[in-house]
C-alpha cells in the first residue's frame, strides 16, 4: 500500500513546486507600460526615449495621410491597450474616428500643443488654419521631446532619470542635426533656393533652412514656398491653384517641382503640363520629398534623422 501512495506523493510534490515557480516568474516580469504614437516620427523619438523600457508604437503605419486618417479594424484595440498616447495635436488628427478615440482615451498627450505653448510666436498659420507641420523645423521639433520626457516619467516615476538622459542627448543630436541641415542648404545658391512640392507641408521647413535672415525677419520667406494642395492633401485641384504655381514657377524661373511620398503627383503633373504648352519647361523630380509619413527601409528615410537628410540631399542634388 505504501508503494503505491509515494509515487503519487512524489507526483503531487514536484506539481506543486512547478506551479510556485510559476507564480514568482510572474511576479518578477511586470507587464511593460504600452505606448501608441499617432504617427512615426513621434513613436521613433519614443523608441529613442523608453529604449526597451516600455513597448511602443505607431498608429499611423507607411505612407498614410495623417491628416484625414480614419481608424481600421484593429486600432480601436490598440488605444486600448495604450496606457499613454501621444499626438501631433495642432489639427492634424482631424479624421473623425481618430478625433473621437483622442478625445476619449484617458491619457493623451498632444506634443505640438506642448511647442505652442512654449514658442507661440514660431507656430505658423497658412490661410486661417494652424500649420501642424513643426516636425518640418528640427530646431522646433526638438522642443517637444522634454515634455514627452515628462509625460513618460508620470506614468513610470522610477524611470525619470533614465527617461531625462535620454531626453537631453537626443536633444543634443538634434541640435547637430539642424545645423547640419541650415548648413547644407544656405550653401546653395540664393536664387535656387525656392521649393514646389505636392501641398503645403513645407512651410516650416522653407522658413528654417531655405529663407535669408532678412527675410525671416520681414515674414519675405513665404515667397520660397508654394504648393498647389493646402495644408490637408485631400482638396480638389482648381484651374486657379494651377495657374497661381504656374505664375509662381515663372517669376522666380524654378526648374524643378518636388512630389511628396503620400501624396498623389497628379496635381504636379498637371502643372508641368500646363507650363510645357506655354513653352516653359519644368522638371518632376524623380525623387521623393519625406513629409507626412516616414520612409520604408528601403527607402533611407525610415527614421526621423533620416528623412531629414534624405529631403536635404535630395534638394541639394537638384538644384546644384
Amino acid at each position: 500500500m505504501i508503494r503505491k501512495i509515494l509515487p503519487c506523493f512524489v507526483l503531487l510534490f514536484f506539481a506543486a513546486s512547478c506551479t510556485g515557480k510559476s507564480k514568482e516568474t510572474k511576479e518578477i516580469a511586470p507587464k511593460k507600460l504600452h505606448v501608441l504614437s499617432t504617427t512615426a516620427m513621434i513613436d521613433d523619438f519614443v523608441g529613442i526615449l523608453v529604449k526597451d523600457r516600455m513597448a511602443h508604437e505607431p498608429l499611423i503605419i507607411g505612407e498614410l495621410d495623417p491628416h484625414s486618417y480614419e481608424l481600421v479594424k484593429g486600432d480601436d484595440e490598440k488605444f486600448f491597450k495604450a496606457g499613454l498616447v501621444f499626438s501631433n495635436g495642432l489639427g492634424l488628427e482631424h479624421g473623425a474616428s481618430l478625433r473621437y478615440h483622442l478625445q476619449k482615451h484617458r491619457n493623451v498627450v498632444e506634443v505640438g500643443e506642448s511647442v505652442r505653448k512654449e514658442l507661440p510666436e514660431s507656430v505658423l498659420f497658412v490661410d486661417g488654419q494652424v500649420d501642424p507641420h513643426i516636425w518640418m523645423d528640427v530646431s522646433l521639433w526638438k522642443e517637444c521631446v522634454i515634455p514627452m520626457a515628462e509625460a513618460l516619467s508620470q506614468a513610470d516615476p522610477e524611470g525619470r532619470e533614465f527617461y531625462f538622459k535620454n531626453a537631453l542627448e537626443l536633444k543634443e543630436d538634434l541640435e547637430m542635426l539642424h545645423e547640419e541641415i541650415f548648413q547644407k542648404l544656405q550653401g546653395v545658391s540664393e536664387n535656387k533656393r525656392y521649393l514646389v512640392t505636392s501641398h503645403d507641408a513645407f512651410n516650416y521647413f522653407t522658413r528654417a533652412y531655405l529663407s535669408m535672415e532678412s527675410e525671416r525677419l520681414d515674414n519675405s520667406w513665404k515667397k520660397r514656398f508654394a504648393a498647389p494642395e493646402g495644408i490637408s492633401p485631400e482638396g480638389q485641384l482648381s484651374v486657379f491653384d494651377i495657374k497661381m504655381i504656374v505664375e509662381h514657377l515663372c517669376l522666380h524661373h524654378i526648374g524643378v517641382v518636388f512630389p511628396e511620398s503620400n501624396v498623389n503627383r497628379d496635381s504636379l503633373r498637371k502643372i508641368t503640363n500646363v507650363c510645357k504648352e506655354k513653352g516653359l519647361e519644368i522638371k518632376l523630380s524623380q525623387e521623393v520629398l519625406y513629409s507626412d509619413a516616414l520612409g520604408s527601409k528601403s527607402s533611407g528615410a525610415d527614421d526621423y534623422f533620416s528623412m531629414m537628410r534624405h529631403n536635404t540631399q535630395i534638394l541639394c542634388e537638384e538644384w546644384r
